[in-house]
Order: structure tokens, then C-alpha cells, then sequence
């Protein structure tokens, strides 16, 4: 009987032995870890000498606007697995699946784009004369396109369109100008002001047509989006016989400007809104303001802050007497020459674009609206003394206007826009009309072309890059 229950025993802890062996082999399970989300990684503390893992709410590498390319600009989706990169390495942003690469933001407001995709630096247009001659019209376009020119101006007179009375439109000669235009390939500049000796009579002069210009300006650009390319508002304010034969008035004109940029955005947001261009005078008085007085009065109203009033600044640019590369400063020192003031020259622009800069402009374009020579030979015009009173004749006016070119493209890129010359004549001047001396061909019926030297010459610089040797200083 002790013999059994030793063998029992015996048994027992043999047993025993066994199963604790086998439990001392057998792994015990480990609870599963959730793995920290990725979004919440940036907090984790890490060994500073081991690299930091990239997410996507690292700060990015800064991007400039101008630098994004086509490619860089789609959105990238993450890897699957977070990228870890040599300490050496620059760390590149990597965002978590399905999130877009975040693209930086641009750093000028709407108002300051520089519409490079539509205006290049410099770019070139001439005012023509289209509105009532058809067939006159479609030459002058092809004389304009032949000779390399982009960009056409032409007046949208209010009284030609709503001259009868308030909402009532006529666009008969509006729509085939602009038909034209667009058919040839050309980009348009729309003037839009009054004639200043008769005007829309109905909405009395300014600044109390405000709102009815705005009005007609919104149903102008709700008819012609993506037709017309720019428009001018208004044209030289700082002459009374433009302003209602009133004293100059920066204020009121601002105001205008304003509503006419509200009226026009809001229709068509990617026509460009220029403000007018300003007569060169010295003149302070009832009748007229200088150039730089009115923008600087002008900004003043604004407050400082063009946006929202207009997308590029007009100007006007004669050359007068002084050849294209004169200085203000010289022309303000050499009277017997050049008349003795700074509006005298080509360059005057300058003077200008520093008011722009003054008032934090610097990313903005200027669009010269009117520049040129005149050769005008009449001995009693006031015009004689800066034509060919100062020798002007047509080869030297056109050798002056493709050396302004060159100065413009050497000195005032990027700010610099389209350069607008004066003219393309109308049919109807004579010589006793002092527009007809500013011209770079003369009036010419239907099958009696009557080019002139600045035609050629102009034609010969922007469409070969030839300048004559004899242009040359």
C-alpha cells in the first residue's frame, strides 16, 4: 500500500514539473498598441539626435508666388508611409493622406495683379478712330496689326450710347467696334468719359453723374466681359472744360473712380480699371491743375490706398521738345530748349510713378494713354515751339517714339505697361486741326494709302527690333 501511494506521488510532481515548463516557455501576449495619429506626432517629444519626422503641420518652406510652376501647383498625395530624411537633409513639407499639399498664399491683395498674362512689359497700342466708318475702321486694324501694335484705344463716347435718356441704349457702333476689334486680334482699351462741349445732358455734369456713370459703366461691362480688355475712366480731370467747367477736384474724381470700379468688377472682374490720364500743365487755377498736384491729392483721397479704384495708373506722356532720354531735371534747367519745366519731357512718367511709390504702389502698373511728338508746322500754333519749331520733322517724331520704346524697356520694366500712342487718324482732319501733326500717317480714304516715315519706322522696330542707324543718338 506505500508502495502505491509513493508511485502516486511520484506521478504527481512529475506532472507538476511538466506543466510549469511547458508555462515557462510559452510567450505571454502582449496588448496591441494604437499608433499615435499622425496629426497628433508634432507634439511628441523627440531624441534631438534622431531626424524629425515631416507632417503636415510643419511649418512650409517658403514659397514665392511668382516661383510656383504648373506641376506645383496640383495638389500631391502623401506617401503611404511617413518619410523620415538625413539630419543633413532639408526637410520638405509631406501632408497626411488625402490632404493637398498647402500652396502658399499670395501676398498681393486682387487689386495689385500685374495681368502679365494679358500685358506684357512694355506692350504697345495707338488710339484709332473706329466708331463711324466701318470700312475705314477694318483698314486702320490691319494697319495697326501690320505695323505690330497689340492693343487698340478708342473713345466709348456716354452720349453716343446713352444719350436719350437714362436706360436707354444704343450699341449699334459699340458692337461692331468691338466685333472688330476682337476679329482682328487685337486687344481693346475703352475710353469711357463725355464729350466735354456736350456730355449726356440728361445726368448733368460731374461729380452729380456719379451713380449714372457707374450704372452705365455695370451694363457696359455686363455686355462686352472678356470683349473689352481695359477700360480708362474719364480722361484728363484736371482741366475744368473736362470736369463740368469746374474748378479740378481730386476728390470728386476719386469718387467716381471708385464707382466706376465697383460697377465694372462686379460685371466683368478681369477687365482692368485705369484711372485717367492727366494733361501735363503748370497751370493752378480755375481752370486747370497740374499733373502731380492731382495725384497726389488724389491718393490723398484714397487714403493712401489705391485698391479698389483702379488697377493700373494712366498717364500721359509727351515728349514735347526734348528728345525721349531728357530729364525732367534737364528740361526744368534748359528753358530756352526745352521750355524750363519737368511736364516737358517723356520722362515727366517718372515723376509720377514716384508719387505711386510714395503711396506704396510699387506693385502696380502705369499704362501711358496718350504720348507722342508733334511735328506741327504752323507758324501761329502754340503747338510750333515743341514741333517743327524745335525741328521736328516726320522722320525725327518717328525716330523719337521707337527710342522712347527702348527707354521704356531698358529702365521702367516691370511697372511699365502699354504705351499708347497718338494716332491713327480720323479721316476728317485737315492740317489746321492740331491732331492731324500728332498722326504717324495721314487722313487717307479707301484706296489712297498715305503712310508716312513714322509709320515705317515704328513698323520697322516692332515687328523686325530694327532701328534706322540714323535714329540712334
Amino acid at each position: 500500500m506505500k508502495t502505491r501511494i509513493a508511485y502516486i506521488l511520484v506521478l504527481f510532481l512529475l506532472s507538476w514539473v511538466i506543466v510549469g515548463c511547458a508555462s515557462a516557455t510559452t510567450p505571454t501576449p502582449t496588448p496591441t498598441k494604437t499608433p499615435t495619429p499622425l496629426h497628433r506626432m508634432a507634439t511628441l517629444p523627440r531624441p534631438a539626435t534622431k531626424p524629425a519626422l515631416i507632417i503636415a503641420t510643419a511649418t512650409p518652406v517658403p514659397v514665392q508666388p511668382a516661383a510656383v510652376t504648373p506641376a506645383q501647383a496640383a495638389p500631391t498625395p502623401a506617401p503611404a508611409t511617413p518619410t523620415r530624411v538625413p539630419p543633413s537633409a532639408t526637410p520638405t513639407p509631406v501632408p497626411p493622406t488625402a490632404t493637398p499639399v498647402p500652396q502658399p498664399t499670395p501676398t498681393s491683395p486682387p487689386a495689385a495683379r500685374d495681368y502679365m498674362d494679358i500685358m506684357s512689359s512694355p506692350d504697345y497700342g495707338i488710339q484709332a478712330f473706329l466708331w463711324w466708318r466701318p470700312e475705314i475702321a477694318d483698314r486702320d486694324l490691319d494697319l495697326i496689326k501690320q505695323a505690330g501694335f497689340r492693343w487698340v484705344k478708342q473713345t466709348f463716347a456716354w452720349e453716343d450710347i446713352e444719350g436719350a435718356q437714362k436706360g436707354h441704349y444704343n450699341w449699334t457702333q459699340a458692337d461692331r467696334v468691338v466685333d472688330q476689334v476682337n476679329a482682328k486680334g487685337l486687344k481693346l482699351i475703352a475710353r469711357v468719359s463725355t464729350d466735354p462741349e456736350g456730355g449726356v445732358k440728361w445726368a448733368g455734369p460731374p461729380p452729380q453723374n456719379i451713380p449714372h456713370f457707374a450704372d452705365f459703366l455695370h451694363a457696359m461691362a455686363t455686355r462686352y466681359k472678356g470683349r473689352i480688355h481695359a477700360y480708362q475712366i474719364w480722361n484728363e480731370p484736371n482741366l475744368a472744360r473736362e470736369w463740368g467747367h469746374k474748378r479740378p477736384n481730386p476728390s470728386e474724381y476719386a469718387q467716381m473712380l471708385k464707382a466706376a470700379y465697383t460697377a465694372i468688377k462686379s460685371a466683368d472682374p478681369n477687365a482692368i480699371v485705369i484711372s485717367a490720364g492727366m494733361a501735363p500743365t503748370g497751370t493752378d487755377n480755375n481752370q486747370a491743375m497740374p499733373d502731380e498736384k492731382f495725384y497726389r491729392l488724389m491718393y490723398r483721397a484714397m487714403g493712401g490706398n489705391s485698391d479698389g479704384y483702379f488697377d493700373m495708373l494712366g498717364v500721359h506722356g509727351a515728349g514735347f521738345a526734348a528728345p525721349p532720354e531728357v530729364s525732367p531735371e534737364e528740361a526744368a534747367a534748359d528753358k530756352p530748349h526745352y521750355g524750363g519745366e519737368r511736364f516737358f519731357t517723356f520722362r515727366h512718367v517718372e515723376d509720377i510713378r514716384r508719387i505711386m511709390v510714395e503711396n506704396g504702389d510699387e506693385d502696380k502698373r502705369v499704362v501711358i494713354l496718350e504720348f507722342g511728338w508733334t511735328r506741327d508746322a504752323r507758324p501761329d500754333s502754340p503747338y510750333y515751339w515743341h514741333g517743327a519749331g524745335a525741328g521736328i520733322d516726320d522722320f525725327k517724331q518717328g525716330c523719337y517714339i521707337v527710342r522712347a520704346y527702348e527707354w521704356a524697356k531698358a529702365h521702367w520694366r516691370p511697372w511699365i505697361g502699354v504705351m499708347t500712342l497718338i494716332y491713327m487718324p480720323n479721316l476728317d482732319w485737315t492740317q489746321d486741326d492740331e491732331q492731324w501733326w500728332w498722326s504717324i500717317m495721314d487722313p487717307s480714304p479707301l484706296g489712297e494709302l498715305r503712310l508716312r516715315a513714322p509709320y515705317v519706322i515704328i513698323k520697322n522696330y516692332l515687328t523686325q527690333g530694327v532701328i534706322d542707324d540714323q535714329c540712334r543718338k
